[in-house]
């Protein structure tokens, strides 16, 4: 347990260099989250035999990648970054994987601005090809969490967005204070768990659609439990009553919409009975 409390400290994020480049163990945890996404979804598709084909849903996560970077990029520059001004009158400068001359990749990436990203490459593919949007959307709700595993365990490698102060013996000491290995929590919760609840769910649906806010919902209450031993963006702090953070209110807003919609689509005659 003690080289567990001081992993960090036994650990380089740099798993190798490609001549002066380093490449950090997140970039490489990001793409296996992407190609565990796009397996799912081509494994789930032949399992189900939904009507779709592998060169399909190959251009269709081309359009949601794009769009995932594009959104979590600028979602992260207006929601959390604290030079948002200076990005916005430099915006050439938003995607400059160099500082002062050195080579530190892109950072600074966020969630909501992934998801809404990804939305709008999704509406714009499921136009250009004719498929129903709900029907990719339902798609992705069960492929997406298991990749979002690998993600979170990117995070935990990089050592970012880490825990609360804590003195649980399986802590982990970051700069010499032990927290909460939250990010592994959230790996567990927002990934495995939602998962298995989509997964689990989806011959059930009675809606095309319903799988993807049945994950909104998921996510949005589970993400808002994890954030509990998060620690909160340092130049943000907690919004509200010394506790809650951005991350957990931007969740549970979404948790909220999907509620809202879910009724909104649901047959009415599943509302109001029938007759």
């Amino acid at each position: 347990m003690e080289f567990w409390n001081h992993v960090y400290e036994h650990f380089n994020p740099v798993a190798f260099h490609i001549f002066v480049l380093p490449v950090h163990w997140y970039g490489m945890m990001y793409v296996l989250a992407l190609v565990t996404a796009l397996y799912m979804a081509k494994w789930i598709v032949k399992k189900d035999g939904i009507d779709i084909t592998k060169e399909q849903l190959d251009n269709f996560f081309i359009y949601v990648e794009i769009g995932v970077i594009l959104g979590a990029r600028l979602g992260y520059i207006l929601f959390y970054d604290p030079d948002t001004l200076y990005y916005l009158s430099h915006p050439w400068q938003i995607f400059n994987p160099f500082k002062n001359g050195e080579f530190v990749g892109i950072r600074g990436m966020s969630y909501h601005g992934a998801l809404f990203g990804f939305l709008i490459g999704a509406y714009l593919y499921s136009k250009k090809d004719k498929i129903g949007f709900g029907k990719l959307m339902d798609i992705v709700a069960v492929s997406v969490p298991l990749g979002y595993v690998f993600g979170r365990i990117g995070n935990f490698l990089n050592q970012e967005l880490v825990g609360r102060v804590t003195d649980v013996s399986w802590g982990i000491y970051v700069n010499g204070i032990l927290r909460h290995p939250s990010q592994l929590y959230e790996a567990f919760l927002e990934g495995v768990v939602v998962f298995v609840i989509v997964y689990m769910y989806r011959n059930h649906k009675r809606f095309e659609g319903e799988l993807i806010l049945l994950y909104a919902f998921s996510y949005g209450i589970l993400r808002a439990v994890a954030e509990l031993f998060r620690a909160p963006d340092v130049q943000i702090g907690y919004i509200c009553c010394g506790t809650v953070t951005l991350g957990q209110a931007l969740s549970l807003s979404m948790a909220l919409l999907a509620v809202v919609l879910w009724f909104y689509f649901l047959p009415k005659k599943e509302v109001v009975g029938d007759k």
